[in-house]
């Protein structure tokens, strides 16, 4: 008599960090944190826009090792909700439509080669790469769009001091650096793109100047009041001399 015996099968794991540290220093860091949230606030009312940033976006099923972590990444036509990775077969085999990475001296290598070619082959739509210390890009914000399978430089607007901008098609929105930091900006508003935080502070600094303003008001008038009554006061003593 033969016996059947059923092995479970192996498990495939998709781990969701790799233990590393998210950047390399504070520069990397922020400008990482600044574009996730910039853009999270922007699209706040759509819910179908995935927006995060050091995430694995696992892209070939039943291998993990078919794997890519970009330091920001937007993706149309995907529910917003939390996710502790991304697997591209799960999600209708949505990839993103528009990356930043925020290159350092261990990634820009690979985020001008490896990575490069990874996102040509998931069919990313727009790449940009941002050096924020200018030590290894040259201009230190880039750009491409995607071209029949192969990636064309964004072409730069020129603006005053020697500045320049970046479209991208994709968000509808312009890149560039603003006082050396990189930043997001509406091109139809004319305005730079801020997080929570930095829109928070912005009305606590509105505020405490308006309110330096009232009281600056305040001390002016009772200046004023101060002097007209002087003036009373000599007006009337040149009076009674007169008399």
């Amino acid at each position: 008599m033969t016996i059947s015996i059923d092995y479970p099968s192996t498990k495939i794991l998709y781990p969701d960090e790799d233990g590393k540290p998210m950047a390399e220093g504070d520069a990397q860091r922020d400008s990482l944190i600044y574009a996730v949230k910039a853009l999270e606030l922007y699209f706040h009312n759509r819910q179908d826009i995935y927006i995060s940033g050091n995430m694995f976006i696992y892209y070939e099923q039943n291998n993990p090792e078919a794997v890519v972590a970009p330091d920001t990444f937007v993706i149309f036509g995907v529910d917003k909700k939390k996710r502790k990775s991304y697997k591209v077969w799960e999600e209708n085999d949505k990839t993103p439509n528009f990356v930043l990475e925020i290159t350092s001296k261990s990634t820009y290598t690979k985020d001008q080669g490896a990575k490069k070619g990874i996102y040509s082959f998931l069919q990313v739509q727009e790449y940009f790469q941002y050096d924020p210390t200018a030590d290894y890009l040259k201009p230190q914000l880039q750009g491409w769009t995607l071209v029949a399978g192969n990636y064309v430089a964004i072409p730069a607007i020129a603006l005053p001091n020697a500045q320049f901008s970046l479209r991208s098609e994709v968000l509808g929105l312009d890149l560039r650096l603003d006082s050396g930091e990189f930043r997001f900006f509406d091109p139809v508003k004319g305005e730079k793109l801020l997080t929570y935080e930095e829109l928070n502070l912005a009305r606590e600094e509105a505020q405490l100047l308006a309110n330096q303003e009232k009281a600056a008001n305040i001390a002016a008038q009772n200046r004023i009041a101060q002097l007209e009554a002087q003036l009373a006061e000599l007006k009337a003593q040149q009076q009674q001399s007169e008399e």
